[in-house]
């Protein structure tokens, strides 16, 4: 029954809560390290999404397509 209750207390199949802190704690720290350049980088993809996004005044439109027709 000892070895029975002592194989439960140290199992070690799957992952514990510590080492879930530890690796968020290890994630944190490492976007604290790299701040300013993961914002700048953020900021140049979105303004760079934003520059080359179709707007209402140079969406070009084929006025010469086929209108559809209702079907009966």
């Amino acid at each position: 029954m000892f070895k029975t209750l002592k194989g439960l207390i140290v199992e070690d199949d799957g992952i514990s809560t510590v080492e879930i802190v530890v690796i968020i704690a290890i994630l944190v720290g490492i976007a604290l390290l790299f701040r300013k350049s993961i914002t700048s980088y953020v900021q140049r993809v979105i303004s760079n999404f934003i520059d080359t996004a179709p707007t209402v005044d140079n969406l070009e439109v084929d006025t010469n397509a086929p209108t559809p027709t209702p079907t009966p």
